[in-house]
């Protein structure tokens, strides 16, 4: 329903509180205290406001909500590149757990750059009430300086004093690994990503140990782009480095690998097994299907978004499990070659 007074030039200019109170028969004041502060007033009265205010289409402004308050009900997530699939998921459970508690999720990447992923951090602590920093690229320092401005979660990266949610690599990398000994692999490759990524050294670290403790060698390669193109440039090193199989950071990177060396003629797995990491959509649509380890990346959005929420509102912070890696086997691995 809208007022004579709300038409414009054919359009139907938003609804305001004053729309509201005049129709409630109430002050502005009473309608923002029904809207913000429930249980202030009297329950029949905040009733027939919030009724009103669902007919007309009357929406609270979170800009103007702040300026007493000093909260924007808005949070902000940045990622290293917003066109990899792999944040996917990670997006839509950090958007389901703030949509349920009234927040509203704005996204901002810096393309591999921690000098532009710093720039758009300091710009938007402006306008948000905390900010949650996926695989960030930022120094340390950097990361604690912002903290000082506003609340900050980091996920798949720790920074001490700052809250973090990441996966447990271990798992995963374990039954691969274990996969991969029962195949007769003994001299693997990983293909290392960016060298600013903190879940890559995690990753490098964990694979060179675990397969230490299995008697199997592992060499590092890289550090290369985490990206298809990435994974296409290491084929070449790879197939010098002697190793019967290769761990991938991401499945990109493995897609990559496969591609160009279907280019060549190379015959995948019989002459390569490859494993990538974190199961992105489409790691099942190549041929073969990519071997990978699964990173709940769903899980990891929704605690990072329940965390952040609750030190905002301060809130006892649940404790959570970290979300576990999990090894899928597909048809990209084979027994070793002799």
């Amino acid at each position: 329903m809208a007022t004579n007074s709300r038409k414009r030039a054919g359009r139907t200019s938003p609804a305001t509180i004053y729309d509201v109170a005049r129709m409630a028969g109430v002050s502005p004041s009473t309608v923002s205290r029904a809207l913000n502060k429930p249980g202030r007033i009297n329950a029949g009265t905040e009733h027939r406001i919030r009724e009103i205010a669902e007919a007309i289409g009357y929406r609270l402004n979170p800009l103007a909500r702040a300026l007493p308050t000093g909260r924007t009900q808005t949070l902000a997530l940045t990622l290293s590149d917003i066109t990899n699939p792999v944040y996917f998921e990670l997006i839509r459970g950090a958007e389901r757990v703030a949509a349920s508690r009234g927040y509203i999720l704005i996204l901002a990447e810096s393309q591999e750059s921690a000098d532009l992923e710093n720039e758009t951090a300091q710009r938007l602590l402006s306008s948000v009430d905390g900010l949650i920093l996926v695989a960030a690229r930022l120094d340390s320092a950097d990361i604690v300086e912002l903290s000082r401005r506003k609340p900050i979660l980091t996920v798949n990266r720790k920074v001490r004093g700052i809250g973090s949610v990441v996966a447990d690599v271990r798992p995963g990398i374990q039954a691969a690994l274990d996969h991969l000994r029962q195949l007769g692999h003994k001299r693997l490759a990983y293909l290392g990503g960016p060298p600013s990524s903190w879940m890559n050294r995690l990753r490098d670290r964990t694979i060179s140990s675990e397969a230490s403790d299995r008697g199997m060698k592992v060499v590092t390669l890289g550090p290369y782009l985490p990206t298809v193109a990435g994974g296409a440039a290491a084929l070449d090193v790879v197939r010098e480095s002697g190793a019967t199989a290769a761990l991938a950071y991401n499945d990109l990177m493995a897609i990559g690998l496969l591609k160009a060396g279907h280019e060549i003629g190379m015959r995948i797995p019989e002459q390569l097994s490859l494993i990538g990491f974190d199961d992105i959509f489409g790691s099942d649509f190549t041929s073969p299907p990519i071997t990978t380890i699964r990173t709940p990346h769903a899980l990891l959005g929704e605690q990072a978004a329940l965390r952040l929420i609750a030190e905002l509102n301060n809130e006892a912070v649940r404790k959570h499990t970290a979300p576990r890696t999990e090894f899928l086997q597909r048809a990209s691995t084979d027994r070793a070659r002799t």
